[in-house]
């Protein structure tokens, strides 16, 4: 049996049992060699020297340390950085692609629950259960049996924010329902929305003609408050917003204006700031469902990250390549 190359677990190391469950670590440390009682959280300690020195496969998550060029310095055989989670902007440095490592991430496999998420409170905000379950809460009394006006998922249009791989997935898992799907993206062309299966249009008229908006946009400068206090006036009334992106995507302010009108709702699984203050007015509003950050992988979905990394060191160790790279020029515009 050919040596297992060394690799070494760099995140905070309470998150590796969550992530590497007993059958994923077992499948991981059939291709490689790596401890699961050593976790680097600070890649400057000298008691790691030795071990980082062989090194060639770093298994990162989250909490991982700054990779920067005094601890690729000290890893001179690194030439893979798997990351369990999603972006790696936390922690990779140029220095990386500078050297030839190839960088992968689990961004992928993340986009999953998002987009799960995200489906079931489209479904759920066309039949207007979030407004109408708050109204019941308060009113504590039921209208009765009766027929609805104005709601339900039959033809309803739905605008998709980002063709990211959340907005990609979203759209895949829309295409069986009977909704009207269309995307706005400055980055993808015509031909590539229409393999999508959807409409490409300007964000105004995207926001002008959706019933439900929802945002999967990356966070960079160009998009901090991509959603402001004159693209949510373009929202027809009655419309939701959807935010499982980030929450400075969102001017959060004018959005707070817009719900205390009663003229739009929205569902938000990010805020900003993140996490809200105790007093913040969404806590409140009739019109605000909020969750904390729960779209992403939690409990049992975690694993999904963690197979991701085990089938991504595979393929290096077989010298296939990673499947899921990051190029720093994708770093530089993505989440």
């Amino acid at each position: 049996m050919p040596e297992r190359p060394q690799a070494l677990f760099a995140m905070t190391a309470e998150n590796v049992p969550l992530v590497f469950p007993p059958e994923v670590l077992a499948r991981l440390r059939e291709s490689v060699d790596i401890d699961p009682g050593l976790v680097a959280e600070d890649l400057t300690d000298p008691a790691l020297a030795d071990v980082l020195a062989r090194t060639e496969i770093l298994v990162t998550g989250w909490g991982c340390p700054r990779l920067d060029a005094a601890v690729l310095d000290a890893a001179p055989k690194l030439r893979a950085v798997l990351h369990s989670a999603g972006s790696v902007k936390g922690f990779a440095t140029p220095e990386i692609w500078r050297r030839g490592i190839a960088v992968s991430s689990a961004a992928e496999a993340n986009a999953v629950p998002v987009a799960e998420y995200t489906l079931a409170v489209i479904l759920l905000a066309g039949k207007d259960v979030f407004v109408r379950r708050e109204r019941l809460r308060v009113e504590r009394a039921s209208p009765g049996w009766g027929i609805v006006l104005g709601i339900g998922n039959h033809g309803r249009r739905v605008g998709v924010i980002g063709a990211s791989r959340i907005g990609r997935k979203v759209i895949e898992l829309l295409r069986p329902f009977d909704l009207s799907v269309s995307l706005t993206d400055p980055y993808v062309e015509e031909s590539a929305a229409a393999e999508l299966g959807v409409p490409l249009l300007p964000l105004d008229e995207l926001l002008r003609t959706s019933e439900i908006v929802t945002v999967h946009a990356p966070e960079t400068p160009e998009t901090r408050h991509l959603i402001g206090r004159r693209e949510l006036a373009l929202m027809p009334d009655g419309a939701v917003l959807v935010n499982t992106a980030r929450g400075a995507l969102v001017d959060t302010d004018a959005l707070v204006a817009e719900l205390r009108s009663g003229r739009l709702s929205a569902v938000l699984d990010v805020t900003d700031p993140e996490p809200l203050p105790a007093d913040s007015p969404l806590h409140e509003l009739p019109g605000a469902f909020v969750t904390p950050h729960l779209a992403g992988s939690q409990g049992n979905e975690l694993a999904r990250l963690g197979l991701a990394v085990v089938a991504e060191a595979e393929r290096v160790v077989s010298g296939a390549g990673v499947a899921f790279p990051v190029t720093f020029e994708a770093l530089e515009r993505g989440a």
